[in-house]
Formats: C-alpha cells, structure tokens, sequence
C-alpha cells in the first residue's frame, strides 16, 4: 500500500519569509507522527497545506493519494476520508454535547454512532450539557468527538490536549491508541514531549520552516547512544559520573559498599532534553 501523506520539497513563503522551506517526510498508514517544533517553526501552516486549507508555493503533497491543493468538485469526497481536531472551534454553544456530535455525524458517509463517540472521548455524564457550560478540558474532549465522528482515515491533531489534566491526558492516549488499532493514520502536533514520547511511531523536529530530524521518539538526537548519568552518595557528598556503560560502572562503584550503593539513580537524556538541544542548536 501507499504511504498516507507523501510530501516532496514543501515550500510555502509570505514575502520574504519562508514559513515552510523545503520539507519533505513519508507518512505510512495505520501510524502516529508526531510534529514537534517551537512556535512559528512552520508546523502548523504545514498542515494546514496538508489538511487542504491552505495552497503551496512549491513541492508535491499527496494525502491518501490526492493532491490537497487540486480537488476540484472532489474535495468533499476527499473530506469525508479526513478527521480534524483544530486548536479553537467556533460553534453553536446552545446545543447540547449529542446534538452537536450526531449533527457533526450528518456530513459523512460512514459515521461512527455518536452515542459511542460520547463514552469515547469520556462526555457521557454531559451527554445533554450545553456546549457553551462545558469547562475547558470538556470542550477539547468535544472537539476531539467531532474530529473522529465521521470515522476518519487520517485523523489531524493540533495541541489535543490542551486544557486537559493529567488523568484526562491518560485517557485521550488510550483513545488515540485504540484509534490507531483500528487503522487510522494520526498526524499530531503537540508541545507536550512526553505525549510524543508516549504515542508517536516517528518524529520531525521542524525549525524555522526546514526539518531538522525525522527518528523514532527512542533515537531521536543519537538520544539512545547518549552518555548516561549516574549519581550517589558517597562519604556524604552527591557524585555523578558520565557513563557510556552504566552496567560496568555501577559494578565498580558497587564494590566499595557493602549492600546497595546509597540513592543510587541512572538517567538518560529524555525526549524533552533532546528536543531543546535540537531546538537551541539551531537559533
């Protein structure tokens, strides 16, 4: 099968800026990948060009097998084969949650039941809530139920948890999870590295409109051959020590103690630590 999302050598400039600046990444089916890139790296106009809102100014971009920029009378066909989850909707606040989710449902052709998309995104006790007394987090829960209500292919997410506690974050990963089960192909964008770290098959790392790496969150920055970290106590005092071999290491500190070495801990650089390495490197 072909890839979901091929693009070749996107470009995409406002004047003088080049807000996206030659990128090009593969997109398989049935896999999460994850966009990471500060502010104003490109990430968002990327897929906006992806999801058929915005036009290119160069490159190729295929999204299951169509151009975005040259769907004509078929875009609605198209359409109903995607899923978007947007940072900020507008809608009809004086609907309550299932209106708004089975009126959603409407506009595709093998919708999901919306009375299952509600126990989905975890909004069963605000079932017949009005949209407008929902709290922030509840909000995004509905916006998620109405980016995979029509049962969508590709499904596009942007910041999805935003506003979310940490319980609610668990739970949308599980949701995102049984998504990608199913077969759908996730495009997420989120500022939360240990959500990348947690979801996401592969990685890019965008910066001022160029790709800086594409790797798995495991590799991402030689992240896997970095030097651990290990510290203890000792007479007293806390000592740390690089380490290529922590194995090797920690037998002969072991040697010096008799029983288990005193707060002992070993750490590699994590997915956040890469990705601001990555990111300050390139300023």
């Amino acid at each position: 099968m072909s890839a979901a999302i091929e693009i070749v050598d996107l470009r995409k400039n406002y004047g003088d800026h080049h807000a996206v600046d030659g990128i090009t990444l593969s997109i398989e089916r049935g896999e999460i990948y994850a966009i990471l890139g500060p502010n104003g790296a490109g990430k968002t106009t990327a897929v906006e060009i992806l999801e058929g809102f915005r036009n290119r100014d160069g490159g190729t971009v295929s999204v299951l097998g169509s151009d975005p920029g040259a769907l004509g009378v078929h875009g609605s066909a198209w359409r109903n084969r995607i899923g978007i989850v947007l940072q900020s909707v507008s809608d009809a606040g004086d609907l309550s949650v299932a209106e708004t989710v089975q009126h959603f449902a409407h506009y595709y052709t093998n919708p999901k039941d919306p009375d299952s998309v509600i126990d989905m995104v975890g909004l069963t006790e605000k079932r017949d809530a009005r949209v407008r007394t929902l709290s922030g987090g509840q909000r995004r829960r509905l916006d998620v139920a109405l980016g995979i209500v029509g049962s969508p292919e590709i499904l596009f997410l942007d910041e999805p948890t935003t506003g979310f506690d940490p319980e609610a974050r668990r739970a949308f990963w599980e949701l995102i999870r049984a998504l990608k089960a199913e077969g759908t192909t996730i495009v997420l964008t989120t500022h939360y590295l240990d959500e990348a770290e947690a979801l996401a098959d592969q990685v890019a790392v965008i910066n001022a409109g160029k790709i800086i790496e594409i790797a798995t969150p495991a590799t991402l920055g030689g992240r896997h051959l970095a030097e651990a970290t290990i510290s203890w106590i000792e007479n007293d005092e806390i000592h740390k020590k690089l380490s290529k071999n922590p194995t090797h290491d920690v037998i002969e500190i072991s040697a010096r103690f008799n029983g288990d070495i005193p707060e002992l801990t070993i750490t590699r650089p994590s997915l956040e630590d890469i990705y601001l390495t990555m990111i300050e490197g390139q300023k």
